[in-house]
């Protein structure tokens, strides 16, 4: 050893620990960063992410002290190192002087310790680089069970008013983008504070007079950092505005691919994509060259510092008041006392990326969930289907009502009919039944109870609805059907599809109840699908059926077949049928003729026609060619 106050320092290249490099891309190719804008509530945002991390608390701090001795131990091997240059410069000049020459039992002493050390290391900062994935995994899995969760409390006009993508985004992007840098995130700043602290002891301890001119380019490299920091925000806010419009554009044509094939607009697609790409381009351009500067100026005033130091450690040498090998060591230390300065600013970054991400995700999740059921709910057991509207208006916002004063007693096991022009409400009445949306006004009761004080599940059990829209799952024929009541038997799902005359294609098809319907369900046609459906209705054996447009998207002569079906299951129960194909009605109880969320008129199919009004405009418009 060196006759120098010497103590423990650190080695070439800091830090250890798990690489920002596992994370995606950002500023400059910032490994860990995502173009996410920057938070709104930077700190009510942190505090609500950190509270998803309380159950982790003691898995962190094992990390954390991992990463604090790896850190520790990683200061060493430049002290070292300096050791080592002065056993070997003592003994060539001892041994030019007549002396023993190089002590090479203290050099391999040296190279022995050395060696331990870099696998100390290595192994506590693979620990902490394993515990702090893990903990970061487990927190998006948490988030999205969350976020999950939510979707299902969520009131149905959020998502008439918010594009579909952007919930996705947010469960998919977005955690992920935590997920990959959470974790990094906090094991990178108790690295980099570490090995700063560190640096700087070892220098003060090594030279003090070298130390001040090295420290004068961190206040540099802050303001540099900052600067271009606060630059690339605004562009990368861009960057995320323009990616969200490329991927919606991207989601609505491969959606609507059919149409667009059909309209021949497959090249004005592709301009409206390379419109915004070409937007998506310029920003994201201009956020990574700004973002990429940090690098060579950070590089730069690196070198300046070295030089620096590098000169005065020469002079004072020859002045015989510092040994060479300490030279040695404090060259490394200054070397690298830029690198856990430039691991703060990435974090900074990702942190910011991070909880920018984490605002979107619990912006949603802090969303208004539907209004509580009731805390003591009616019973189901006894409901007979009896339904009465007193007074109803809604609308889809406040200060645009489309039902007025809406009012109708409809008596258990009678068909309804709901007629009428598009837009009239006729869906939106069935819609409000099944409490899929809250009234502005008025009441709507079942057996003379008003529908808030059910349960929501139980309300809707009570119910089945066979949409216009069909919508099959990826998986058999057999599980589709059995959707309906999940613990049906095989036997019930067979009689549910003979009752909806959908048993006869099912047969012909491969694998009959087994055959697997894709994910885009185009392998069966759209009138099997709607077949389908109505045997998943049957299946649920509801008190109240509605039928909306159920019969609009299949032939004549299957329309017949659904009729036959219908009829049988409609026996005994209170049946909505909204219906434009207005043959399918004449058999109704009560056809409620709607127009402009108003009932204009009501009364049998016979009683309609002789009324001669508007109900008779409707139908004789459709047959009178």
């Amino acid at each position: 050893m060196s006759q120098d106050n010497r103590g423990n320092a650190t080695n070439q290249r800091q830090p250890q620990g798990p690489s920002l490099g596992r994370g995606r891309r950002g500023p400059g190719g910032m490994p860990g960063m995502g173009p996410v804008e920057k938070a709104k509530d930077f700190k009510s945002t942190l505090r609500h992410l950190l509270s998803y991390l309380k159950p982790f608390r003691a898995a962190i701090f094992l990390a954390i002290g991992f990463a604090i001795v790896g850190t520790a131990l990683n200061v060493l091997p430049p002290w070292l190192l300096g050791d080592a240059a002065q056993v070997i410069f003592e003994g060539t000049t001892g041994r030019a002087e007549g002396g023993s020459g190089v002590d090479f039992d203290t050099l391999a002493t040296i190279i022995y310790a050395l060696i331990f050390i870099n696998i100390g290391v290595f192994l506590f900062s693979l620990l902490q680089g394993i515990m702090m994935a893990s903990i970061s995994q487990k927190v998006s899995y948490n988030l999205r069970k969350a976020f999950y969760a939510k979707i299902n409390k969520m009131p149905l006009k959020y998502f008439d008013k918010t594009p579909h993508g952007d919930v996705l985004s947010r469960m998919t992007n977005d955690i992920d983008l935590m997920g990959d840098s959470l974790g990094q995130s906090l094991a990178q700043m108790i690295t980099a504070a570490i090995s700063l602290i560190g640096v700087i002891t070892m220098m003060v301890i090594l030279s003090i007079p070298m130390t001040a001119v090295a420290l004068l380019v961190l206040p540099l490299s802050f303001v540099i950092v900052r600067f271009i920091v606060k630059r690339s925000q605004r562009y990368f806010k861009a960057q995320q505005k323009f990616l969200g419009a490329v991927n919606g554009q991207i989601e609505e044509v491969f959606a609507g691919h059919q149409v667009v094939k059909a309209f021949n607009s497959e090249h004005r697609a592709l301009e409206n994509f390379n419109q915004d790409n070409d937007k998506l381009y310029s920003a994201a351009w201009k956020a990574q060259f700004v973002s990429a500067l940090i690098f060579p100026l950070m590089f730069f005033v690196g070198n300046v510092g070295y030089v620096a130091v590098s000169v005065l450690g020469a002079y004072l040498a020859i002045a015989g008041t510092i040994a060479v090998g300490t030279i040695l060591s404090f060259v490394q230390y200054a070397r690298r006392i830029s690198d856990p300065v430039n691991m703060l600013a990435q974090v900074s970054n990702v942190l910011q990326s991070t909880v920018a991400a984490a605002e979107r995700v619990f912006e949603f999740i802090d969303e208004t969930e539907e209004a509580p059921d009731a805390q003591s709910p009616a019973a189901t057991e006894n409901i007979t289907g009896q339904v009465t509207f007193e007074n109803v208006n809604f609308g889809y916002s406040d200060d645009v009502i489309i039902i007025n004063n809406f009012s109708a007693n409809i008596e258990q096991g009678k068909r309804i009919a709901i007629v009428g022009p598009t837009g009239a409400g006729k869906t939106t009445i069935v819609k409000l039944l099944m409490r899929y949306y809250d009234l502005q006004s008025g009441r709507i009761l079942i057996d003379g109870v008003d529908i808030t004080s059910f349960k929501r599940d139980d309300l809707r059990g009570m119910m089945t609805m066979v949409l216009q829209d069909t919508w099959l799952f990826n998986g058999s024929i057999m599980e589709n059907i059995r959707y309906g009541r999940l613990n049906a038997t095989d036997d019930e799902v067979i009689s549910a599809a003979k009752a909806a005359s959908a048993h006869h294609f099912i047969q012909t098809l491969p694998n009959g109840y087994e055959m697997e319907i894709n994910e885009e369900a185009n392998n069966i046609s759209q009138g099997q699908k709607q077949l389908l459906t109505i045997a998943r209705a049957i299946l649920l054996d509801p008190k109240i059926l509605i039928l909306d447009e159920a019969t609009s998207s299949v032939d004549t002569r299957t329309e017949i077949l659904i009729q036959a079906a219908m009829d049988k299951l409609m026996q005994g129960r209170t049946s909505f049928i909204i219906a434009h194909r207005l043959s399918t009605i004449r058999h109704a109880d009560l056809i409620l003729v709607m127009d402009n969320g108003d009932i204009v008129e009501q009364g049998t199919h016979a009683e309609l026609l002789t009324k001669d009004g508007f109900y008779s405009e409707l139908y004789h418009a459709q047959f009178e060619s």
